[in-house]
């Protein structure tokens, strides 16, 4: 058996006021809240139960990205090649997964100690999803939420625990300076799932951490709706509407009440394994993305 990530599955994030998320998800994001208690908040935006998890905390941004497998023998495999790797897995049973709403998990700490939970079964809601401002995006059990964008200090240990440990394949790199090279992986259709970037050699204490979680739009008018709703919301705008090179989304980012960065974007295109060749380009914008 040759075991392999599925998809992007959820996203934990730190906040200190989750009203201000509550606001922002649901009349710029048009995600739909599922759960809202005094220390925790889930959001909604296909037909699983959640896909983002917002926790009261001190520690703002994201603290957890889950990635989805088939199944428990695909778990087992993943889990033992991690370990092999030299990673520390641990195991936290059925009180970490019904916590999780997944059938089974285990979890380590990437090397910047980002924390990353492997599991399958994530829990289907029994209702439809229903987004206050109307928008559908491209999600689901084949393409997961979106991508996570990450910094990070050691670019070769990542690419290696992504791509040699837990299967993801290569979409393409970006040149984002004169000496950095972001990275583009896939493990499904989806263009990419995950990216990194090296933080400056001279600055490595600084900066690593999730840059963005991307959520993708069925149509440009959901796009649109979310940049009028952004303005309208006193929102923070930190990349203007532009077109990427590589997946070809169009896209704008903002600021989320965690300082995660959120890309909002459409018409990203998807990998057919047998033909993508990986390519290199010399910047991340055919036009727009203004900072």
């Amino acid at each position: 058996m040759n075991a392999t990530v599925r998809s992007l599955g959820y996203a934990v994030l730190g906040a200190d006021d989750l009203e201000k998320w509550r606001s922002f998800a649901t009349e710029v994001l048009g995600l739909q809240v599922v759960e809202a208690g005094q220390d925790t908040l889930r959001l909604r935006m296909d037909g699983y139960l959640y896909r983002l998890q917002i926790e009261k905390s001190d520690t703002r941004g994201v603290t957890t990205l889950g990635w989805e497998v088939a199944g428990p023998r695909e778990l087992a495999e993943l889990a033992r090649r991690v370990e092999q790797a030299g990673y520390t897995v641990e195991r936290p049973g059925p009180d970490a997964a019904r916590a999780r709403d997944v059938t089974e998990l285990v979890r380590f700490q990437d090397p910047d100690g980002l924390t990353l939970e492997l599991f399958y079964g994530l829990t289907s809601s029994l209702t439809n999803f229903v987004s206050p401002t109307g928008n559908r995006f491209v999600a689901g059990r084949l393409l997961g939420l979106g991508h996570a964008f990450q910094l990070v200090k050691d670019p070769d240990a990542h690419l290696a625990l992504y791509r040699d440990v837990l299967g993801f394949r290569l979409s393409d790199h970006i040149e984002v300076g004169p000496a950095a090279v972001a990275t583009f992986l896939h493990c499904n259709p989806r263009h990419h799932s995950f990216a990194f970037v090296p933080t400056a050699k001279d600055d490595r204490n600084r900066g690593q951490g999730v840059g963005h979680l991307m959520l993708e739009s069925e149509s440009i008018d959901g796009v649109g709706r979310a940049l009028d709703a952004l303005s309208a919301h006193g929102g923070k705008m930190t990349a203007t509407l532009g077109k990427h090179t590589n997946d070809k989304m169009i896209s704008f980012y903002c600021e989320s009440p965690s300082g995660t960065g959120i890309e909002y974007g459409t018409g990203g295109i998807e990998i057919d394994d047998e033909t993508w060749t990986p390519t290199r380009y010399p910047s991340a914008h055919y036009w727009g993305h203004e900072r």
